[in-house]
């Protein structure tokens, strides 16, 4: 084993890792934006406004990420009037297609999880929330969506990590992000073994810092649930 070439590409990893990192935050923070509504829109009791946040979610949970990031960076080049239009700005770039992509996917997952633990809030909290004179709005702002997110942390911190791993398929489409770095690395000097076991220690130290701060959010945000001690 030869690890002074990957002593000598680090400067290619740390660049990876910026990239791998940023793609993962940006898509997180639009998928979290998107799914809030889709999730809310999905616990409605009319079939036809649930139908469509729930088409959502099914479609993109019941396909591959990969299929998915495809179909945008290389699907949408094919039909002359996205070409044609402002889109095509966006959709050109390696970088932009794979932020749709994950947002897209993420906020697909993300709102299921906040469908299920919307639809699990405790009858209760909304019937004495009523009592008390809330508007609905309110009951959402103070009661509902504090008590959703609270529960579906952990849930969430395994989706997190679930975007990390699946962030490595960007380096399919030019990018050079962790995995793409692992790529060109065994490309130039042919040390597939090297090249990919540091990739997959950067990544395994990526879910390690995302397992301790899930942790640490549970820890503040769970304090309530935990004895009193005298």
């Amino acid at each position: 084993m030869d690890f002074g070439v990957i002593i000598e590409n680090l400067p290619l990893y740390f660049q990876g890792l910026l990239t791998t990192i940023i793609l993962v935050i940006c898509s997180l923070i639009v998928g979290l934006c998107l799914a809030l509504p889709i999730a809310l829109l999905a616990t409605s009791k009319s079939k036809f406004i649930a139908f469509l946040p729930k088409a959502y979610i099914y479609f993109f949970r019941g396909t591959p990420l990969l299929v998915q990031m495809l179909m945008i960076y290389h699907g949408m080049g094919q039909f002359e009037a996205v070409r044609e239009s402002f889109l095509w700005v966006i959709l050109k770039e390696a970088h932009a297609c794979a932020l749709i992509a994950f947002a897209l996917n993420t906020a697909g997952y993300t709102a299921e999880i906040l469908r299920g633990t919307i639809e699990q809030t405790a009858y209760g909290e909304i019937e004495a929330a009523k009592s008390c004179g809330m508007s609905t709005a309110t009951i959402y702002r103070r009661i509902i969506l504090p008590s959703t997110f609270r529960r579906a942390l952990p849930a969430y911190g395994n989706e997190i990590i679930f975007m990390l791993h699946g962030s490595s398929l960007a380096g399919i489409i030019t990018i050079v992000d962790l995995f793409g770095a692992a790529r060109i690395v065994n490309a130039r000097h042919f040390v597939p073994f090297e090249a990919y076991i540091t990739a997959g220690l950067f990544y395994l130290c990526l879910t390690f810092i995302i397992v301790w701060g899930v942790k640490r959010a549970e820890h503040r945000w769970h304090a309530h649930l935990r004895p009193r001690t005298s």
